[in-house]
């Protein structure tokens, strides 16, 4: 997916110079001496540049994000024909969220895109509501992805989550779900973590609390699609009233694009 960076004189008077100052010996010679905060200032330009490297080299984006992976919404309707760990799918180009993945061939994941709530594909009448990031957005990400483990969501709650929650018991929470509060020195101390049952199981969503740094706060939910391969969504906290709906739209939307032998 893709990534996607002269100090003023502030006293009105000018710039001011002050490279280097000059005196006499005992001889009367001129003796040039270079003001002593050069040195430091060299120091720091070198370092401040040997970091920018290094964090680039790291953290920057490479070629192909520049050429393929950037996200690319478009109202064609054809079927891409493309794997994920094996297994095909044919999506139309206007769920797909990255222009690599429109061209179609092999993926180790695929980042699709829907509105809430009858998960139509992107349309430029629907480009500002793809984009919005406003708390009541109804624009759901969707990932494909290989995933070896297949891990189901009641053993993920159990070997994972419920490991890191105040109370594994639960409380009664909003809309028919069993509300968790992590811990404070867990990794999801920052999260919220909903269960709601389903005919197929628990659903778990992890939702981010409302903050001030976090005014539109998204919950997801990870579940198995089909032997070997996840899927994951997320979607604005605001919408957590529809989980069912949503829980069951996606993965019907997500299953409709499975290549069937």
């Amino acid at each position: 997916m893709s990534s996607r960076w002269a100090k003023a004189d502030i006293s009105g008077k000018g710039p001011r110079t002050m490279a280097m100052t000059h005196t006499a010996d005992d001889t009367g010679e001129p003796i040039q001496k270079r003001s002593g905060w050069l040195v430091p200032l060299a120091v720091f330009v070198v370092t401040a540049a040997l970091s920018a490297i290094v964090l680039y080299y790291y953290l920057g984006p490479r070629p192909a994000s520049f050429t393929r992976d950037v996200p690319s919404p478009t109202a064609d309707t054809r079927l891409v024909h493309l794997t994920v760990s094996d297994v095909a799918f044919a999506i139309p180009a206007n769920y797909i969220v990255y222009r690599s993945a429109q061209n179609g061939g092999d993926h180790s994941d695929v980042a699709l895109f829907a509105l809430l709530p009858d998960f139509r594909g992107f349309s430029p009448a629907d480009a500002q509501r793809f984009v919005s990031n406003a708390p009541d957005s109804r624009a759901i990400f969707l990932l494909v992805r290989g995933d070896k483990l297949n891990l189901s969501e009641s053993e993920r709650l159990k070997r994972i989550y419920l490991g890191y929650v105040t109370d594994p018991i639960g409380m009664t929470g909003p809309y028919g779900l069993t509300q968790y509060t992590f811990r404070n020195d867990s990794g999801y101390r920052d999260e919220d973590l909903f269960v709601g049952e389903t005919p197929r199981g628990p659903a778990v969503f992890r939702c981010v609390r409302f903050s001030a740094d976090v005014p539109s706060p998204s919950c997801l939910r990870e579940t198995p699609l089909t032997r070997g391969i996840a899927l994951s969504y997320r979607f604005k906290r605001t919408q957590l009233a529809q989980w069912r709906e949503i829980s069951t739209g996606a993965e019907a939307l997500v299953r409709s694009f499975l290549v069937k032998n």
